[in-house]
């Protein structure tokens, strides 16, 4: 897998933005991307030095659309967090 089909989004919240201020960082991966591919991919893509991953998995939430029901898709959310000497990663250019 390309480092681009790892790596789906960054997840922008109140929490992760609090986050930030620790040098981590929130972004939605692939489910079958593991921790090495996630630290490898952000390291290709921005330039920067990971410290440590931690990943979580979420099950899809069962909806429905009148009497016909169904699961979302699975995601998994990982937080990426950098080394001191690393610079910071820009969400927003402005």
């Amino acid at each position: 897998m390309d480092a681009r089909d790892i790596i789906k989004r960054p997840v922008i919240t109140e929490a992760s933005s609090d986050l930030m201020a620790d040098k981590k960082y929130t972004f939605e991966v692939d489910v079958r991307a593991n921790k090495t591919q996630v630290k490898d991919a952000v390291e290709a893509i921005f330039g920067v030095k990971v410290e440590k991953v931690n990943v979580m998995n979420y099950k899809g939430k069962f909806k429905r659309m009148g009497r016909f029901g169904g699961y979302t898709n699975k995601r998994r959310k990982a937080i990426v967090k950098l080394t001191a000497d690393s610079k910071e990663i820009e969400f927003f250019e402005a």
